[in-house]
């Protein structure tokens, strides 16, 4: 699983010229489900995410964590994080996670994320979304779950 971590000011997210997740303090992020992913995963990369201190204090430090700046969530899913480049050059989509199984796990992070972080939007999954958004620093993490869990 990977969780591409953007501090923004703002972002939404349009479907057909409607927007159907928006957000202004807080993190954007994009969700890549692996094949070999599970809920169990997810728990542990969301309660990573919800724990990183990567606002600013008042000091100008990287110390604060999205429940000190009363931070807002917007999750996008992103199947394109697990593309592979290795050979040639279109990229091989085969450890992403099969449709089905991704979207149901997408839906978990999302109903989990919504039981520790009181706004939590999202895109649609599977739709052609237009994703705009005000990246702060830029403050981009990237959190894998073969790093983070091993």
């Amino acid at each position: 699983m990977k969780f591409v971590i953007q501090v923004v000011s703002k972002a939404k997210v349009d479907v057909e010229g409607k927007t159907v997740g928006q957000i202004d303090k807080g993190f954007l992020v994009l969700i890549g489900i692996g094949q070999e992913d599970t809920r169990e995963i997810a728990d542990k990369m969301i309660d990573k995410m919800v724990k990183l201190r990567i606002f600013d204090d008042e000091n100008g430090k990287t110390n604060l964590s999205l429940a000190d700046v009363d931070g807002s969530l917007l999750l996008v899913s992103q199947f394109t994080l697990y593309a592979n480049c290795r050979k040639g050059n279109r990229p091989s989509f085969t450890d992403a996670g099969a449709p089905q199984m991704s979207e149901e796990l997408y839906d978990y992070i999302c109903e989990k994320c919504s039981e520790r972080v009181p706004t939590v939007e999202r895109g649609i999954f599977g739709a052609d979304m237009k994703v705009s958004l005000v990246n702060e620093g830029p403050f981009t993490v990237v959190l894998d779950s073969k790093e983070i869990i091993g």
